[in-house]
């Protein structure tokens, strides 16, 4: 009898964790499993995982953006952004490389919506290093500098460690966001998605005692 009510436990519980997944979806996000290790000490972190030639990428960027911008006006502690490129197949590590480099170099932020603009708005051929340096050349960006960079141990160190990122948290698209090592948001509109964002950031300031 006592094997038959372990049993029934164990069922219960597990339907109660199915229908906490479902709901946590319902709302946006659903819980990562396992959850993965932060590297922002006691903030919370927010990643997204991108690429610049992603249109739903490019139309999440301005909303993005926008909160950004209000998170540092509104000086909320505790939050820390961190973008991730991702490597769907080997066309697009030339970005990835371009987003380090310019990261190493102090122009990644300046240069950031020019290589989507560049991507989504004006078609440009940024598919291998030598147009990709013209392009940052004619926005201020030295051309040896930026190729040391590009071709550094440390860019492909951050390539690697990107790759190795998108497969411990299940990355299947893009954009998608995780929120402290738990809460992924994929697939939504860009306004909802902002808005999930902030509900989940929430949470997460909760779960720490961040106030």
């Amino acid at each position: 009898m006592n094997i038959f009510r372990k049993i029934f436990a164990v069922l219960v519980l597990l339907c109660a964790t199915s229908a906490q997944a479902e709901m946590m979806q319902g709302m946006g996000y659903k819980l990562l499993n396992p959850p993965q290790p932060t590297s922002k000490g006691s903030k919370v972190e927010v990643l997204e995982f991108f690429f610049y030639g992603c249109s739903h990428c490019y139309h999440l960027h301005g909303p993005l953006t926008v909160w950004e911008n209000e998170k540092n006006k509104q000086n909320l502690k505790g939050i820390s952004l961190e973008y991730v490129p991702v490597v769907f197949n080997p066309a697009w590590e030339p970005m990835a490389r371009t987003f380090y480099a310019l990261e190493f170099m102090g122009q990644r932020e300046r240069l950031h919506n020019d290589l989507f603009e560049a991507w989504n708005v004006f078609n440009t051929d940024l598919s291998d290093e030598a147009k990709i340096a013209a392009f940052v050349v004619k926005r201020g960006v030295d051309k040896a500098k930026f190729s040391a960079a590009y071709n550094s141990f440390s860019v492909e160190s951050r390539v690697n460690r990107a790759n190795q990122m998108v497969r411990s948290y299940g990355i299947r698209g893009t954009p998608t966001i995780v929120v402290d090592g738990k809460y992924l948001i994929s697939g939504l509109q860009p306004d909802e998605t902002v808005r999930v964002l902030k509900e989940v950031i929430e949470i997460a300031r909760r779960e720490r005692g961040i106030r």
